[in-house]
């Protein structure tokens, strides 16, 4: 018998499987999709250091309403009765336009330098970034605030019917607020003149339509309609209550819920549209 009638093709051999013992490639790192405390704490941390080497960033967040209100004061020092009906609205008005601008620059600049990049290239969600920025700039809106408040009340005169207090939490939430629309609308500018262009865009219009200049109701109805779902109208309604009533009350409560729930839906906006670095 020949060889070759003796031999036989060699059927296909099946995959075996991979030994049990042996450990596999690891996964691709997935990227967080809940907030994470020590995450978000971490990144406060790095903005407010990054801020305490800013000294001027920080004069202007801080200093800058004082001295508005310091000047409005005595714009109005022959009619004291002027700055107590339109110095409550504007002490939530000019932390908000300061916290806007400021955050939306200094965002826009994370960015472009490369180091949200960086960032996000670690285990950090998009969340927890806007939540830990908007927790460092909320502690400056805290003191800001609590400055410009106390400047307003006991050294200007600024007469209140209400507590005090309540003007100092319309103040923080109106300041928390600019910090949302500042980090939401960094994610649309390429340079930084383009975020400051978006103050006229965002910020004059509800300024303009929020009450200060005169009453919603007079407005055209179109222009009322959209004073309704304006955030700032509902702060500047907010400060009248307070100036005119001494407890809190019902409406009040309903406006300072408005403005907190702004803030809170323009800072997931914010983390939907975040991008890495400007193109």
């Amino acid at each position: 018998m020949s060889s070759t009638a003796a031999t036989s093709p060699t059927p296909p051999t099946a995959p075996t499987d991979p030994d049990p013992g042996t450990p596999e490639a690891p996964a691709p790192a997935s990227r967080p999709s809940a907030l994470n405390l020590s995450r978000t704490t971490a990144t406060a941390a790095r903005a407010l250091r990054q801020l305490r080497h800013d000294p001027r960033t920080i004069a202007l967040m801080i200093l800058v309403p004082c001295v508005m209100l310091v000047l409005l004061r005595y714009v109005f020092d022959g009619s004291p009765d002027t700055f107590d009906s339109i110095g409550a609205s504007l002490l939530g008005i000019f932390p908000m336009i300061t916290m806007f601008l400021v955050t939306s620059i200094a965002t826009l600049r994370e960015r472009t330098s490369g180091t949200l990049e960086r960032l996000l290239a670690m285990p950090l969600g998009k969340g927890d970034l806007i939540a830990g920025y908007a927790l460092a700039f909320g502690a400056i809106a805290i003191v800001q605030s609590a400055l410009a408040t106390g400047l307003a009340v006991w050294l200007l005169g600024l007469d209140v019917t209400g507590s005090p207090w309540l003007l100092l939490l319309v103040a923080l939430l109106d300041a928390l607020l600019g910090t949302a629309l500042g980090l939401f609308v960094s994610a649309f500018a390429a340079s930084e003149f383009q975020a400051v262009q978006f103050m006229p865009a965002v910020v004059f219009p509800q300024l303009l339509l929020c009450g200060l200049f005169t009453p919603r109701s007079n407005m055209h109805p179109v222009l009322e309609a959209m004073s309704d779902v304006l955030p700032m109208s509902y702060a500047v309604d907010a400060m009248n209550e307070v100036l005119h009533h001494t407890d809190m009350t019902a409406t009040f409560v309903r406006d300072a819920l408005i403005v907190a729930g702004s803030a809170l839906l323009v800072l997931g906006l914010g983390a939907a549209t975040l991008r890495r670095r400007t193109p």
